[in-house]
Formats: structure tokens, sequence, C-alpha cells
């Protein structure tokens, strides 16, 4: 979330930097936290202020009684101020919670270099990486999968419903392969890696993700207080809340491998065949902490990485700048890796977000020079997904299908012991 005191010393450039996205709901939900944030600020002054009288009034009685004088008038007027303390207490409190309430909601601030527009057609292309598969009458990847024996589609629908299915044989070891591949080199570049719990409390994934996610996109277990994850990057952001790291210690770049689940609803019109959309689904991800003059250049050398492991697969895709109507609220500024398919559209592949200090403030991540030094202010976090296994699939099914068989790219072949997938 925003910082407070920045929203009460500069409003009006946090409302212009906000009146870029074109959401005018989000304009009005500013307004009324400013209106309450004062009303609130004001009910402390009074209740700093009956808090004093009581100290002058108890005075005021013990040096009457002291002298002999009548003190009833002034017990009268101190058997007052508590019940007055009490609902002024409780209208703060209400207030304050409403305050958070609406500063959880609150996007972030936009970075300049995000284009603006209203959905994800006026995402900026960046650059175009690979070359165009030149493929006479190009399949789908679930005609592919299907006719290769890869996938059971309707046995995944009978036994969990609509976005799940069943992999088999070695497309189900193409995805450990894709995971285990990521992973080595990600390590090799510095990274250490995690395997989260698949499960979150609503605390850690309020702080981690936008909270409209709780009906659009988490599961719930019922009668726990805990979510399936959506992905590793809540888990991995929420490892740390509550604590200070030291700045030495910083940056702090983590793998995260794990399953995701997402419920996605929202998603009608969006492209949801096969494997492109599920429900169930693993993903390696990038995840750093740093301090705040390191994340603009920590995004951008994750979007190299991303890049380079793409490259090192032989894909063909595109990088987009997203809009602000696309953006999301945790994000300052996102990158998108669109990768192209046998429809000739491209297609979303991966996300890259500097989530700047928002995620950090939500959560209470800070850090300090050393120990028992006073905190410097919030770390910055940046996530970038690395491979999301499903949709890699999707592109190597597609770019690399050759009659009836499917190419494996040649950095997959210790991982997964075959350089192809054919009929049988």
């Amino acid at each position: 979330m925003l910082d407070i005191k920045l929203i009460r010393d500069n409003s009006e450039l946090v409302k212009k930097n906000l009146k870029r996205r074109g959401d005018k709901e989000v304009i009005s939900r500013l307004d009324e936290l400013i209106k309450k944030d004062k009303k609130w600020r004001d009910l402390i002054k009074q209740v700093d202020k009956l808090k004093h009288e009581r100290n002058v009034v108890s005075r005021e009685i013990a040096n009457l009684k002291k002298s002999g004088k009548d003190a009833k008038k002034e017990m009268k007027r101190a058997g007052e101020i508590p019940r007055k303390l009490k609902s002024l207490e409780e209208e703060r409190l209400a207030l304050e919670n409403t305050c958070r309430d609406l500063l959880l909601r609150i996007p972030n601030m936009l970075h300049e270099s995000v284009p603006c527009g209203k959905d994800d057609s006026d995402n900026k292309v960046v650059r175009k990486k690979g070359k165009v598969p030149k493929i006479k009458n190009p399949k789908d990847h679930m005609q592919i999968a299907q006719e290769l024996g890869l996938v059971d589609r309707d046995r995944g629908n009978k036994v969990a419903g609509h976005g799940f299915l069943y992999l088999k044989g070695k497309l189900a070891i193409l995805d450990l392969a894709l995971q285990r591949y990521a992973i080595d080199f990600l390590m090799k570049r510095g990274f250490n890696l995690v395997e989260p719990p698949f499960m979150i409390r609503k605390k850690i994934a309020a702080g981690a993700t936008d909270l409209s996610d709780f009906g659009d996109v988490l599961y719930k277990i019922d009668g726990e207080d805990l979510y399936p994850i959506a992905t590793s990057e809540h888990p991995l952001v929420g490892m740390f809340a509550g604590e200070t790291l030291l700045e030495k210690d910083l940056p702090v770049k983590l793998v995260g491998v794990s399953p995701c689940f997402r419920k996605e609803v929202g998603t009608h019109g969006k492209y949801t065949k096969g494997l492109f959309r599920m429900h169930q689904f693993n993903k390696v991800e990038e995840f750093v902490f740093c301090k705040p003059e390191q994340s603009w250049q920590i995004h951008e050398e994750l979007q190299k990485i991303t890049e380079e492991l793409l490259d090192s697969l032989g894909l063909c895709y595109r990088v987009v700048n997203v809009c602000t109507g696309d953006i999301g609220i945790i994000a300052a500024k996102k990158y998108d890796v669109e990768f192209w398919m046998a429809d000739g559209e491209y297609r979303e592949l991966s996300s890259n977000s500097n989530a700047t200090g928002y995620q950090a403030r939500r959560l209470g991540i800070k850090y300090k020079e050393k120990d028992g030094s006073v905190a410097k202010g919030f770390v910055h976090t940046v996530n970038n997904t690395a491979v999301a296994t499903s949709r890699i699939m999707v592109a190597i099914l597609e770019q690399f299908q050759q009659d009836g068989s499917v190419i494996i790219p040649k950095v997959l072949h210790k991982y997964c012991g075959f350089k192809e997938i054919k009929k049988k």
C-alpha cells in the first residue's frame, strides 16, 4: 500500500498519478480516504485532550480533598470522562479500520514509463525475439497433445471439473524437466531455491495481492483461514512479513517452485483453451527483496534473465510494457512476455513486476543498517515468472510441431531423456 504520509502531504501528486489509470472509483476512494483520515487525526487530538483533562481534574480533586474543600463538582466531571473516552476510542478504532481498508484498495503509484491505455490491446510492444515458425496448416496444442496421447481432458473434468486435466507420459516428464531446467538456470545466477507452503493465510495473501483476488482468483479451504496459493510469489513475500532485514543481506534473491491454483473468475472473452488457462499448473518464480534504490535496475535484470531463458529454448515471443488499464494495483511497472501461437496470435507467457514498497508496507517488511539500528524504511519487492510450465508446454507443442511429432529444445534433452515426442 502507499505511505499515508505521502497521501497527506502530496495528495494532488498522488491523485494526478492515479488518474492515469482512468478509474474514477479509485479517485473517489482516495478522496474518501483523505476525508476520513483527517477525521481520524482530529479524533486522536480529541482523545489526547480528554486524557489531559482527566489528569488535570484528578490533580484538582486531590488538591481540593487535601485542603478539605468540596470536590463533588470535579468528581462528577471526572466520572463523565471515561464514558466520553470510550465513545471516542470506539469511533477512532472504527475509522482506523476503515482508513486501512481504503488504503489497501488504493493502487500503487505508476512509473512514468507506463503507457496509458484501457486494456491489454493498448500494451506497448518493446521488442520481438525469435523467428515466427513456418508451419503448413499448424495445429493447436490440444489437438497435438490428444493425437500423441499426452493429455486426458475428459477424465480430468470428471474428477475435478472444468479447467483440470491429466498430463500423461512424456508431457508430464516435460513439465518436470522445465521446472528443473528453470531452477538450475536461476541458481547459476545467484537465486536461492525455496519450496514454499502451498497454503496461505488471509492476512499474508491480503498483503501480497489485490483484495479482489479473494473472489476472482483464490480458492478457499472451508472452515480454515487458509487459501491454496495462486503463485509462489505470495508465500515468498510473506516469508519475511513483520521482519526487518539487514541492509548487508540485500538483495535477497529467491526462486520459488510450486503448483498454483486459480479459480480464473472473470476470464469471459479470453483465450481459455486446453493447457493455456488451467485451474492448476506448476510455476517457477523469481522473487527479490532489495533496497529502494536497487529495484528498477533489478526489474530490468529479471527481465533480461527471463528472456535469456526463453532464448535458450528457442521460442518466438515479444515483450510488452503493460498499460495503465491492464497493470493491476500492485505493480508500479510491469512487463509481460507474450508468445506466438499457432493461430498467429501472441498471448501472455509471463509477467515481471516491480511492486516498489507496496507489498512490503502492507506486510511490514523493513530493512536496517545493522542489529540495534533503527529501520531505514521498507524494502522493495520485484517478482517475475521464470516458467509457467503449462504455457511453456503450449509454446513448445505449437512452435515445434513437425509432421505429427514435437521437437524438444536441445537444452531440455538431458532433463527429459528424449529429443522428440512422436506417435508410438
